[in-house]
């Protein structure tokens, strides 16, 4: 109940606040000329390129900052620091790209004013969120008990009260059968009976071990038989990047959990992403990737492609297809080589790696010898932003923490394509794939991608 109350909130701001920054801009416009005396009607269209550019600045910028994952209606106070970093975000992007792209005959007044007048129709928006979620719930605060001990209950009861906008009201701990009752105690779990028929009561919490659970059965099922709201809570896998998410199984119910992203509609946004950029890639390069195969051809004997079986979503293999750029016995080579590797880990790397061809150490500075994986891109097996595929016998010598790394479909790009690719040592590797998958949203991956263009005409770290 409270998520979805929560998603409802979020819903509903992320609805009035780009109306707040479109109707600021009015506020501006119109108080510029005394501060305060009739309106002079719209702005003029050389106010609309801001607009917009405000309006993508706003989705990019609350995206990173993570402006609309907060517990829903909090207090205005509470909204103000957010608010402002948003905004910061958006006035100084505003600035770096006005000799770029905004139009004439913009006053400077007005953009003085707007980010004022905007933040003040935000927390206006806020406050009237607010005041809607208290109609909607009503003046009655909703009474809760919470059934446990230790640690675990006392913090269920710190988290309701540092979230008073919720509107609920602590009536007192239903303690177990072998504790004393401390002050201010409703009573006992056996006594629950007389307890539900003497307290008003909306919810109750089961603050419990998972394996006292059975033995709360009972008193739960008194609960739901007066219509009253239970809820457990469990100290369970709380802690490091697991996603704790219920559900049902046709009607059966559910607690998944999982450490990798598992929001739809943002997984489904990206595959659309990638099959879209993919797609023109292959179209628009075509005639460089094939100069790039013809160049291939000619200066060394064999096929201008090479299929490496590689390890993709949760230990599947696929075969992966790059342009070659070494010779054709260059896995015959590796075992003579295995002495000179400079990379830590499982991983083999070597600056001066005497398989590349002359052809492969251009494609290779110039990440051309990549580009056919944006056809694996198309099949399904690879993502544009993800961690690297490894090879099985990379994965074989992986420690246990380190296979969750495969959780995620791989990609063509990550964060230590902009970290310094090759220069990146096999630990710091994997700390950043894990960190990828922790923190993963669509706009870390669009981030990514962006950042990566630059990485590579820049040809940081490729060898």
């Amino acid at each position: 109940m409270l998520r979805q109350r929560a998603r409802l909130v979020q819903g509903g701001l992320r609805v009035l606040d780009p109306l707040a920054l479109v109707a600021g801009l009015g506020v501006a416009y119109a108080a510029v000329p005394s501060f305060g005396a009739a309106a002079r009607g719209l702005p003029t269209a050389g106010y609309f390129p801001l607009l917009t550019l405000v309006l993508l600045l706003w989705v990019a910028a609350s995206s990173v900052l993570r402006l609309y994952q907060g517990p829903g209606a909090q207090p205005v106070t509470a909204t103000v620091a957010p608010l402002v970093r948003v905004l910061s975000l958006v006035v100084f992007g505003v600035a770096l790209a006005a000799p770029l792209w905004l139009g004439p005959g913009l006053e400077r007044a007005v953009l003085g004013l707007y980010p004022a007048s905007a933040l003040l129709l935000l927390l206006a928006g806020r406050l009237a969120v607010r005041q809607a979620a208290a109609l909607l719930r009503g003046s009655v605060a909703r009474r809760f008990a919470v059934v446990g001990q230790g640690g675990l209950a006392t913090e269920v009861v710190a988290r309701f009260a540092q979230h008073p906008e919720w509107g609920y009201a602590f009536a007192g701990y239903v303690r177990e059968e072998a504790e004393a009752v401390a002050p201010g105690g409703l009573g006992h779990l056996g006594e629950l009976e007389a307890l539900l028929q003497a307290e008003i009561l909306d919810e109750v919490v089961f603050a419990v071990p998972l394996e006292r659970l059975g033995q709360v059965q009972a008193a739960a099922r008194q609960c739901e038989q007066r219509g009253i709201t239970v809820r457990f809570c469990f100290d369970l896998l709380r802690h490091g990047s697991v996603r704790l998410e219920p559900g049902d199984l046709d009607g059966l119910p559910t607690l998944a959990y999982s450490s990798a992203p598992t929001d739809e509609v943002a997984l489904a946004a990206k595959r659309c992403f990638d099959v879209l950029v993919s797609g023109l890639v292959l179209l628009l390069m075509a005639p460089v990737l094939a100069g790039v195969a013809l160049a291939i051809r000619r200066d060394s004997p064999g096929p201008a492609l090479f299929r490496q079986r590689r390890v993709g979503l949760n230990g599947r293999e696929f075969g992966l297809y790059k342009f070659r750029s070494m010779h054709l016995d260059a896995e015959a080579q590796l075992g003579a080589l295995r002495a000179s590797n400079e990379a830590s880990g499982p991983v083999f790397k070597m600056r001066h790696d005497p398989r590349v061809t002359r052809v492969g150490q251009l494609i290779r500075r110039a990440s051309l010898d990549e580009f056919p994986q944006f056809w694996n891109v198309l099949r399904g097996e690879m993502s544009i932003v993800g961690p690297r595929p490894p090879l099985p016998s990379e994965v074989a010598r992986y420690q246990p923490a380190q296979r969750r790394r495969l959780s995620v479909r791989p990609g063509i790009t990550c964060t230590w394509q902009i970290g310094g690719r090759s220069d990146v040592s096999f630990e710091r590797w994997m700390e950043l794939d894990l960190q990828y998958i922790d923190r993963w949203s669509l706009w870390g991956d669009l981030r990514i991608f962006s950042m990566t263009i630059p990485a590579v005409l820049a040809a940081r770290g490729a060898h």
